[in-house]
């Protein structure tokens, strides 16, 4: 089976977890920018990675069109953010917002955990984090996930472990044997 793993990434987390995947998995690494449906086309399998961006995972209507358009047989999504494992039911909102009924149940997708960089964001991407910690400090009756994430944007920092990708790699080791 031919897999390439392919991801749109703005501060390097997924770019990271991608070149896990693709390592671990012995597979083709390309950046989402360089992806045609022509390329797709040479392998059965696309693994797409995006990091999460205001609920949205970035690059995943990019990918998916393209998977459309290509021979490309299977997609498996990935998305890298800030928001904690344990916090299942947003990352399970993320879920729902990003893909159909259907997709649900027929991509399998993966959440890995990584960070936030402001040092590396876009100036747009800056005042919106800016707005958010403003908005949430001015809140009352916070809910704990409000108090979490209103602690956790302070700064920039890097949780990402390789071990967040191993329920992905994993998921290949069973359906290769």
């Amino acid at each position: 089976m031919k897999i390439l793993v392919t991801y749109k990434s703005k501060t390097g987390y997924t770019r990271m977890y991608s070149e896990i995947i693709a390592e671990e998995l012995d597979c083709t690494l390309m950046d989402l920018r360089k992806v045609t449906a022509e390329k797709m086309s040479a392998f059965d399998l696309v693994i797409f990675g995006g990091g999460l961006y205001r609920g949205r995972i970035n690059g995943l209507k990019k990918a998916k069109e393209m998977l459309n358009r290509s021979t490309a047989k299977k997609l498996v999504v990935f998305a890298t953010g800030a928001t904690p494992n344990a916090e299942k039911e947003v990352i399970e909102g993320v879920w729902k917002d990003n893909l159909t009924q259907e997709e649900l149940k027929t991509i399998p997708h993966f959440y890995m955990q990584s960070g936030l960089c402001y040092e590396k964001m876009s100036f747009t991407d800056k005042i919106l984090m800016k707005a958010l910690a403003t908005m949430l400090k001015n809140k009352k009756d916070k809910n704990s996930f409000e108090k979490g994430l209103e602690e956790a944007i302070k700064s920039s920092y890097d949780i990402s472990s390789k071990e967040f990708a191993e329920p992905l790699v994993n998921y290949f080791s069973q359906i290769r044997n």
